[in-house]
This record gives C-alpha cells, structure tokens and sequence, in this order.
C-alpha cells in the first residue's frame, strides 16, 4: 500500500470565497461590457468595423450630347480611362518604372515621386489615356497600378464650331460657349454606391446604390452645321484676303431669332487644348463691343418716320458735303448734294443723317435704340455676353446725338446689331435671339409700325443696288436689303485714323425675309476698308449659301445682279 505523504494545500473557506466573488465578478463586468458594446454602441462599433472595408464612391453621370437643328452630334462623351497609384500597395521594378515613363509620355522622376507618397492612397500619374495605351499599362501587371473609367468630349466639327460649343475641362466641366452656359443642364447628378474593398484598395463587391445618378441632358442647338460651315469658311477667306486682325459672322433666322451660325477668327480646335489662348477662345460676336457706324443709321432714320418729321421722298440738303455742329464738323466722304431720305439711306449720307436726327428730341432717339435692343443684353444663353453703352438721352450734347445718329459714341456687340435688323424683317418686331431650337412661333415686341418697316426695307434693298453702297451683296436670283458701316476703332480713348471696323448687316430674300447676316471685319489693312469692299461681299457667299441649303425659293430673276463701276457713292465712312 502506497502512501501519498505530499502535504495537502488547504485554503481557508474565505479565501475561496473570495476568489470565487473575483471570479463572478470579473465575469460580470465581461457580459456587462458585451451588452454595453452589442446593445447600446452597436452603430459605432457597426461604423468602425465598415469603414474597415466598405467604401461610398460615385457614379457618373453621362453628360448630355449636343447636336444641331438637324440632329448632326456637335458634342459628344467617350469613355476613356486614366491611370492612378496606391503608393501604399504599389510594388514596382526599375525596368517597369521605365516602360511605365515612356507609355505615359512622362519624366521618370515625377512618376517615382507620385509613386512614393506614401501618405496618400490615390495619386493620379494621366489623365486620360487612349485605349491602346491603357491596355498596355495594364499588361505591365504592377502591383497598386490601376485604372479608373472616366469620359473625354469630343467635337466632331473642330474648329467650325468652336465659339457656339465652347470646351470642357479635364474633370468634364463646361468651361466656354454652350458648354459652360447650360452646364447644369448638360452634367447631370453624380449618384453613389457602396462598395467592399480589400486591403489593396480594390473593389471586391458591389453591395448597395444609394443614388441613381442622374444623366445630363442632351441639347438640340438653333445652329444648322451646313451653314455654320460656309460661314466659317467665307469668314476664314475674307480675314486672310484683307489681312485683317479678326473677323466675326452671326447668321439668324428673320423669323423666329434663333442662331443659326456664328463664328470669329481666330479660333481654336477644342480637341486639341494646345491651340487654346485667351485671345482665340473670346466670343467675339458677343463680348466684343464696337461703334456700329452707319449700320445704325436706318434705326434714326425710322423713328424720324415714326413720329412723322420725315418720308422716303422727303429731300435733305448735304451740300457742301459737310455739317458744322458747334465747334464740330460732321463730313461725307463728297458732297452728295440734295438727297431724299431713301438716297440718305441708299448712299450713306452722314450729313443727311446728322439734320434728321438734330430734328429730333434726343428722348426719341435713344427710346429708339433702347427698344431697338442696344445697350440690354440680349439674354442668348452665351456666357460673358456684353450689353454695349447707350447712355441716357441727359447726357447728350448736340453733336453727340448727331454723330450718335450715324453709329460714333454708342457700343454694340455684333449679335446686338443682327437681333436689331429683326425688326426690318418681322414688320417691325425685335425678335428674342435663342441659341435652342424652337418648336414654336416667336412673338416679338413692336418697336416700329409695319408701315415703317416696309418703308425702311425698300430703303435697305436700294443700298446693295448700283448707286448704293453695298453692290457687291447682291445675289443671283434673290432680292437683298442691307447696311455698310465703316468705323474708325477706339483705341486707348481715341479714334486711330489707320484702324477700321469694316461692317455689313442685311437679309434676304427682300420680298419675305428669312435670314438676317452681320459681317464684323477687324482691322482689314490690304488697300480696302469699306465695309461695302470688305463684309458685303462675305454676306452674299455665306447668304447665297444659306439660301440654297434652306431651299428657299428665290424672288428675283437667275440674272438679277446689275454689274456696276465703283463710285464715291460707294465709300462710307460712318
């Protein structure tokens, strides 16, 4: 029999219980804590667990299309990928750190140094990439290099359209012309998903959309790209021939406003973003200001028949060519002698056109203009749009309202100038201008009576006649009425006698208009500077063009257009 002589370790019964009470209430406290953490902090203990691993991104939204009246794309969104870096997960050899530089056209140092900042988790190394090349770099199978789906606009026309369009950035905001003005419209809504990531950064698994983004609308523009093109072209040839510093075109329709062309030079490709500046991207048509000259005078000449001070038929005295107003002298380039106010029109007689407007009270004048749309935006949707200077009739002196009545001392922007001409074309309604087409009939506001108008249209239609000073506007089988003007350019505050603004407003077909077009020639310094040697003739190739795309049936004879010699009658400086 074996005995166990080890000594047996007896604990004192309060000691036990002392241990057991430690041990029960160690075991509380533990399903205490539990029911705090699982029952009262359950949410942020839930938060901090996901944010472990579930992220919110966002999902795109397609930008809106925009296409022409006809439904030809003018602006469209591709998908295209751009490449980024982890540089917490990347993991990259010397010999992939070089075939990664030249894929990406970029300094091997400046990817090492995005590559390394190890504080970040997202770090861009391009921008948009063309397909091939992502599909290479993907190839290179480098730890931590991804890419992410973005979208690129594309504009089909290039150049041609440039101004009426206008550009995108790199993050897909509008940045000029339509897209910047109906940004809202053509972005969308971003939405958001949930999504479970692994530890490199990966999306493993959709779990939930919380918002649906919300796809930009598309836009159907007023502009018809036929006539968007022969306007570009015609202005394009005419700036080069007359070697002038800028030139701009405003195609409307006479009827409804709604802008069908619009171009400027110079100009840039807004798909290639290395031919953008300051000085190409400007809208010129509608930001640039410039005194109208004698394109303004059919406007004092039609409130003088308003309010009955003068008729077509009514004879003006201009001898001996020139006018003392003060200490001021107004002059024709020659004495025209006795003309009746359609010849005042007909020859652009800055004389004859001074008496009828000192005839005036100076409140009639400007409410004329006023309601003519000068001086007032024209609210066309362009962002940076000018109003152009009409001052108050208080302010006016004698001369000013005289020299103000042949376009010297106001401001206008070339669509502020083709917008007025409406009201020539509608039977004396200035029409609203609209960049979108319209579905509708237009209503305009009455600025003149339908008498009035007819009148000053018959005026107009004798000024692209022989004996006029636009002849080279007209076109084979189409009656046209029009405008010349021919100002010097402000410059620093004063007139420069070698600077000119060369214009031409005017419409066709006279009998019924349907097209109103405005030619702006900046600076032409080839030997001609009259706006009747220099915008008219760009109206009648960009008119005749127009005409025939539109099919709009002629009102003349195929054999219309008079041959003629220039004239002084011709020249019109005002």
């Amino acid at each position: 029999m074996i005995k166990n002589d080890k000594p047996q370790i007896k604990l004192s019964s309060w000691r036990s219980h002392l241990l057991f009470g430690l041990l029960v209430l160690g075991l509380t406290g533990l399903i205490g804590r539990a029911v705090y953490l699982q029952g009262m902090h359950h949410d942020f203990l839930q938060e901090k667990g996901e944010s472990r691993y579930s992220r919110i991104v966002a999902m795109n939204a397609d930008r809106g299309m925009i296409a022409d009246r006809n439904g030809q794309i003018l602006a469209i969104s591709s998908p295209i990928a751009s490449v980024y870096v982890d540089p917490k997960v990347v993991k990259i050899t010397p010999e992939q750190l070089k075939q990664l530089s030249t894929l990406l056209e970029a300094d091997g140092k400046d990817i090492d140094e995005r590559i390394n900042r190890k504080n970040s988790r997202f770090v861009y190394l391009k921008r948009q990439v063309v397909p091939d090349i992502a599909e290479k770099i993907v190839k290179l199978k480098i730890p931590g290099i991804y890419l992410t789906h973005e979208s690129k606009r594309y504009y089909p026309e290039g150049e041609f359209a440039a101004h009426v369009l206008g550009f995108t950035d790199i993050n897909d905001e509008g940045q000029e012309g339509v897209e910047r003005g109906w940004q809202q419209t053509l972005a969308g809504e971003l939405g958001s998903r949930r999504v479970i990531k692994d530890n490199k950064g990966r999306i493993i698994e959709d779990i939930e959309n919380i918002r649906l983004p919300k796809q930009g609308q598309d836009l159907i523009l007023s502009i018809d790209r036929r006539i968007q093109y022969r306007a570009h072209v015609e202005l394009k040839e005419a700036v080069k021939l007359n070697k002038a510093k800028a030139g701009s075109i405003v195609v409307l329709d006479a009827q409804t406003g709604e802008i069908l062309a619009l171009t400027n030079l110079p100009v840039y490709n807004p798909n290639n973003r290395s031919t953008i500046s300051n000085e190409k991207i400007r809208n010129r048509a509608l930001i640039d200001t410039f005194e109208p000259g004698s394109t303004l005078k059919p406007f004092t000449v039609a409130i003088a028949m308003e309010v009955g001070k003068v008729n077509s038929n009514t004879v003006m005295q201009t001898s001996p060519g020139m006018l003392q107003v003060g200490r001021r002298t107004i002059r024709d380039v020659n004495n025209k002698g006795e003309l009746t106010v359609a010849q005042v029109i007909q020859q652009s007689s800055n004389v004859g056109t001074a008496k009828i407007a000192l005839s005036l009270p100076p409140q009639a004048m400007w409410e004329m203009f006023n309601r003519s749309g000068f001086g007032i935006l024209t609210n066309s949707g362009f962002p940076g749009e000018a109003s152009g200077i009409l001052r108050s009739y208080n302010t006016w002196r004698p001369i000013e309202q005289a020299t103000m009545s042949y376009g010297h001392g106001i401001s206008t922007s070339l669509m502020q100038l083709a917008r007025a001409y409406t009201i020539f074309t509608s039977g004396g309604e200035l029409k609203p201008i609209s960049l979108l087409k319209q579905n509708m009939p237009v209503r305009g506001q009455r600025v003149i009576s339908r008498d009035t108008a007819s009148a000053m249209s018959y005026m107009l239609e004798m000024a692209t006649k022989p004996g006029g000073t636009a002849p080279l506007a007209q076109i084979n089988g189409y009656r046209v009425a029009g405008k010349t003007g021919t100002a010097h350019k402000l410059i620093d505050g004063q007139y420069a006698k070698k600077h000119y603004i060369s214009t031409f407003v005017g419409y066709a077909p006279a009998s019924n208009p349907r097209l109103i077009i405005a030619v702006m020639i900046d600076e032409p310094s080839a030997g001609k500077y009259f706006g009747g040697a220099v915008a008219a003739p760009v109206f009648s190739k960009v008119m005749s063009s127009a005409l025939h795309i539109m099919n709009i049936p002629p009102d003349a004879p195929a054999n219309n257009v008079v041959t003629f010699t220039a004239t002084p009658e011709m020249d019109d400086e005002g």
